[in-house]
């Protein structure tokens, strides 16, 4: 992990960004790390898209701007790869984490992404698990497999807190996720 990861999700209002990059930051926290999750959003209604920021450190995190400069990209909503570039400002050796039924390669091919990808059906994931289409809890598994900043057992603890009762169905999304990721050596 780089001194600092710097991860920027894009959603849409309602789709769970912000609420997965301050799970996230909790479970980092609780480990003992540092880390910041904000969003950042104007006055739109549900469906219109969205951006949250996770930074994750081992020291102090004294920056309090919005992430330009990511070393990885969530993309909740794959129909935002085709309506605003989600890739700006991604760092050379970055990595794109797209909810998407297509594998890494396939996904890689069709937008031409010099960057490392990885995908995972999640909305697939959430239908199956939690019985709605929200995707975000299956892409948090998903990225900590992509940067193995937290144990998996520490999310969970973060989701049952978080959502009760609730949390069997998002911790079986998470966990699925994480081992039906597919990403590029």
């Amino acid at each position: 992990m780089p001194e600092m990861l710097e991860v920027r999700w894009h959603g849409r209002g309602g789709m769970g960004s912000v609420t997965s990059a301050e799970l996230f930051a909790a479970a980092v926290i609780e480990e003992g790390k540092f880390a910041q999750s904000f969003p950042s959003f104007g006055p739109e209604r549900r469906g219109a898209p969205v951006t949250a920021y996770l930074r994750i450190s081992d020291e102090f995190i004294r920056i309090r701007t919005d992430i330009t400069k990511p070393d990885v990209l969530v993309v909740i909503d794959p129909k935002l790869l085709d309506q605003i570039d989600v890739t700006v400002g991604l760092k050379e050796n970055g990595i794109i984490l797209v909810n998407s039924p297509l594998s890494a390669k396939e996904l890689k091919k069709k937008y031409g992404f010099k960057w490392k990808v990885a995908t995972v059906d999640a909305l697939k994931i959430a239908r199956e698990t939690i019985k709605l289409t929200i995707a975000n809890t299956a892409m948090m598994g998903a990225l900590n497999r992509v940067i193995k900043a937290v144990k998996m057992e520490t999310l969970e603890e973060e989701l049952k807190g978080r959502f009760g009762n609730r949390a069997a169905g998002n911790i079986e999304a998470m966990t699925r996720a994480y081992n039906e990721l597919d990403m590029e050596d």
